[in-house]
């Protein structure tokens, strides 16, 4: 049986973009994270301490979206190894970055960048 932790529509606002005005004034992300986890034992303990605290991995969404990048890409790499990193229980996962109103011309309602690892 595969389990999966995920966080769903995290609102941030950030300061990513190569234009100057995004830089300054920013721009509103919606980022979504999955993390394939065994939630065997915490199914079976009740105890946080048996699984992966959905808390913590919003902490690092937060970390790595508050340094200032020029490409998405940049910053859904990092927060995919940041996770990786902190979390070495997780088996894979997804994340993918949204920027909402992207400066082109056009009716989007948005540009995003996903990772699979």
């Amino acid at each position: 049986m595969e389990s999966y932790i995920e966080l769903k529509e995290i609102k941030i606002h950030a300061y990513h973009g190569v234009d100057k005005q995004e830089r300054l004034v920013g721009n509103d992300y919606i980022v979504r994270v999955k993390v394939k986890f065994d939630i065997s034992a915490a199914a079976k303990s009740d105890s946080v301490n048996d699984t992966i605290n959905y808390a913590d991995i919003y902490d690092v969404v937060k970390c790595e979206m508050s340094i200032a990048s020029n490409l998405l890409e940049c910053v859904v790499y990092r927060i995919a190894n940041s996770i990786k990193s902190n979390f070495p229980s997780v088996e894979g996962g997804e994340v993918e970055v949204i920027k909402i109103k992207p400066p082109i011309a056009g009716d989007v309602t948005g540009a995003a960048v996903s990772v699979s690892f």
